[in-house]
């Protein structure tokens, strides 16, 4: 049966139970307005009992947390700080550090994983089968404990020949072939029946009940738990060394287990993305991942339902995952994704990576137990890549000296930059002016984004016609093959800006970009005598922060809703993203002076200039719009740029001058992504930027622009961007500027794109 979340059925949930406390009224409109929020399908059940999410909430009368009383933690949580948001007390001790943990464990049972129950007791074990591949032994064991020896879990050894002791490599059903890598360099391979193809810790759920109520990934990792209650009676194994990894939703399980169980010595989380090697914070729409809203309606029994809260609250969940991954040190620990796989953000998972860390430091421990590892690809893996996992193990194990490489593709700090950069400024030289003169505020804008080293001028292609417009065209960086764009078909065409056969017929300093059309679009038209009659709008669509796959992965709405509107949509990836990852590696190492925010703007520029002179297209109809960073890079374009006809920016407005502790605010900018990292100075004097976005939104003027902020936006105070851009439409010449404020958070919905289109067919 299917349920939808219609914001009825939830008020019928709440009006059948009893509102136990003063803030019951303020907790009912939040959870009316979550249950608003959530895709209306649903995965299957979220426990032994609930069907779906509104009848949990009906038997358990769970509403959500006071989201008011929660602290506001934008940025990773510190795990060596007791009380975050509040007292902020520094871990200092030994004994902070256990408080801390405690704190943890607590945390992660209450919102992700469900309580479980002790370690059993009575713990018995059943050889059903021994036989012998060549020299390597396979015994196959039935577990059996908990209550009347009820619970049951199926493991496989795969022993390699020798007496022993043993290292042990741990895994699922599911990944079998990965420890048969593993017996070959000497581990006992140790399979359990915890996966979908096998799953004999399902039944855990009735017979714990109503005691404990873990999830079912949770299931799974006390089942690996008990694998390992067996393993510590075998003479052969040597129990310090007991590994555990596995790959997506196995990988989530896999820390959950190392989490609470110390005896698991190293564990390695493979492309486990939201819930694993990604943080929460950074699992949202403006980072293109899996969304708390996403993994909790297609997977309800994989996490708790009380999770499921914090759709578009990111920022108020007390617990995270770099906090959850801290209780593994000083064990160790390896973090592996592809960096183009479309579920999980590189970016997001060196965050945590660096977090964690410091625990390491903090505890005196082997800084390399704690390694991160990339791989190009998507979501699967090779035995290249198994072999690199089981070197990890045998570092961790002192099998081996090889550290592991621990490659960072966003190595970026603020106090990395200005020491490389040998900048210096006086705050007390700078402060707001109330700047009249476009051409003062464009100066200021150029400062602000660096020192832009001169370049060359790069019209484009020009003969539309002459572009090769097939989906099998050959592309220049056959990382965009590895991404994967969307395709033309029906009423969508599409050519690509890149090398093609050999010929170049690239944007900018030699870029690619996709250009989408009308299937429709004739060359007659476009040969009328009529420069403008014919020819076609565009818009530039600039992506949000989607590390891992630039424009490639959500943007077939944008193109598709443009498209049925007449226009033509131009998409290219930003410097650092997607195919573009490595060119940003080091690039304050070659532009020092410059900023990425600066490349990105320019290279927005050029993608104007080619389509000004491309035949194809009206150059007096050139948009710029995009949703997160890309309404961001968008708004500074069109201040830079007169050629842009008008700017959509949907959640692109972060007011900089007002230092709110609730939203990420200039260091977003300076410190986390590296984008404009002279606002770094500012930190503490934010009043003194000598440019707002008021500034940059005038520059505008009087060309049409639409500004688009949720209310409950949680990258910006909603309050500031009205007043931000309120203070522009007093101004004269700005009657073209519009903002809404829709009842939402920070996305790009479907409605945002209708109202971006109703405003097209005002303005255009």
């Amino acid at each position: 049966m299917r349920h939808c979340y219609e914001p009825i059925v939830i008020i019928f949930c709440l009006l059948t139970g009893a509102l136990a406390n003063e803030d019951a009224n303020m907790s009912k409109e939040n959870l009316k307005q979550i249950a608003s929020w959530l895709p209306g399908r649903s995965g299957g059940a979220v426990s032994r009992l609930d069907a779906s999410w509104p009848e949990w909430l009906k038997r358990t009368g769970e509403l959500p947390p006071d989201f008011n009383k929660l602290p506001s933690i934008p940025f990773l949580p510190d795990p060596l700080m007791l009380d975050e948001g509040g007292a902020n007390i520094p871990v200092t001790t030994p004994q902070q550090w256990q408080q801390k943990r405690e704190w943890i464990t607590g945390q992660a049972k209450h919102w992700l994983t469900g309580t479980f129950p002790p370690g059993p007791n009575n713990l018995e074990a059943k050889v059903v089968s021994e036989t012998r591949d060549g020299d390597i032994t396979i015994r196959t064991v039935e577990l059996k404990f908990g209550p009347e020896h009820r619970a049951k879990l199926t493991v496989e050894l795969l022993i390699p020949p020798g007496a022993g002791p043993f290292p042990v490599f741990m895994t699922q059903l599911t990944h079998r072939g990965w420890a048969s890598v593993a017996v070959r360099r000497g581990y006992i391979g140790c399979v359990y029946a915890g996966a979908d193809e096998k799953d004999d810790t399902e039944q855990y759920a009735e017979i714990w009940y109503p005691e404990y109520d873990f999830t079912r990934l949770m299931r799974r990792a006390w089942g690996a738990m008990r694998a390992v209650d067996y393993l510590y009676t075998l003479p052969i194994v040597d129990k310090e060394k007991i590994a555990l990894t596995g790959h997506s939703r196995n990988a989530k399980q896999s820390l959950m287990a190392a989490a609470y169980d110390d005896r698991i010595k190293a564990v390695i989380l493979s492309s486990g993305g939201t819930g694993a090697e990604t943080p929460w914070r950074y699992s949202s729409e403006p980072f293109d991942n899996e969304t708390i809203g996403e993994i909790t309606t297609n997977f309800p029994y994989w996490f708790h339902p009380r999770l499921r809260f914090f759709v578009g609250r990111e920022h108020k969940l007390p617990i995270e995952q770099n906090l959850f991954m801290s209780l593994i040190a000083p064990r160790g620990l390896m973090l592996s994704s592809a960096l183009t796989e479309d579920q999980c953000t590189p970016w997001g998972m060196e965050q945590c990576y660096q977090s964690v860390k410091q625990v390491y430091k903090f505890l005196g421990a082997d800084e390399n137990k704690v390694a991160v590892r990339f791989r190009w690809g998507k979501h699967g893996v090779s035995a290249r890549d198994i072999e690199d996992y089981i070197d990890f193990f045998d570092y961790c194990f002192g099998r081996t000296k090889r550290k592991p490489e621990n490659r960072l593709y966003y190595d970026y700090s603020f106090a990395d930059w200005a020491k490389l950069s040998e900048e210096k400024i006086d705050i007390n030289s700078y402060q707001p002016n109330e700047l009249k003169n476009k051409d003062d505020i464009q100066k200021q804008i150029q400062w602000l984004l660096g020192d832009e080293p001169a370049g060359l001028t790069n019209q484009g292609p020009k003969v539309f016609a002459k572009i090769p417009a097939t989906d099998n065209e050959y592309s220049g960086d056959y990382l965009a093959k590895v991404i994967g764009r969307p395709k033309s078909g029906g009423s969508v065409g599409r050519k690509v800006f890149g090398m093609l056969f050999g010929q170049d017929l690239g944007f900018g300093d030699h870029l690619e970009g996709n250009l989408y059309y009308p299937a429709d679009l004739s060359s007659a038209a476009l040969a009328k005598e009529d420069a403008n009659k014919g020819r076609m709008p565009v818009i530039i669509w600039l992506h949000e922060y989607s590390y891992q796959t630039g424009f490639g992965h959500r943007s077939e709405d944008v193109i598709n809703k443009f498209i049925e509107n007449g226009y033509g949509v131009f998409l290219f990836d930003q410097i650092g993203f997607g195919t573009r990852i490595e060119e940003g590696v080091n690039f304050y190492g070659r532009y020092p002076h410059w900023s990425k925010m600066g490349k990105m703007v320019a290279d927005t520029k050029a993608a104007v200039e080619m389509l000004s002179n491309l035949d194809a297209i009206d150059a007096n109809r050139i948009y710029v719009g995009g949703y997160s960073l890309g309404a961001t890079i968008a708004l500074v374009a069109g201040a830079m740029d007169d050629r842009i006809a008008g700017v959509v920016s949907i959640c692109g407005v972060t007011p900089m001058r007002k230092a709110n502790p609730d939203v990420e605010g200039i260091r977003a900018y300076s410190h986390l992504h590296g984008l404009i990292p002279r606002l770094g100075f500012f930190i503490g004097n934010e009043g003194r930027i000598p440019i707002d976005f008021q500034e940059i939104i005038a520059c505008i003027a009087p060309r049409p622009a639409f500004i688009i902020t949720p209310k409950f936006d949680r990258f910006a105070a909603y309050q500031d961007v009205r007043q931000c851009v309120d203070s522009v439409k007093k101004a004269s010449g700005a009657e073209k500027i519009e903002f809404d404020s829709p009842d939402d958070y920070n996305r790009l919905s479907q409605k945002n794109l209708q109202k971006t289109l109703d405003w097209f067919r005002r303005v255009d």
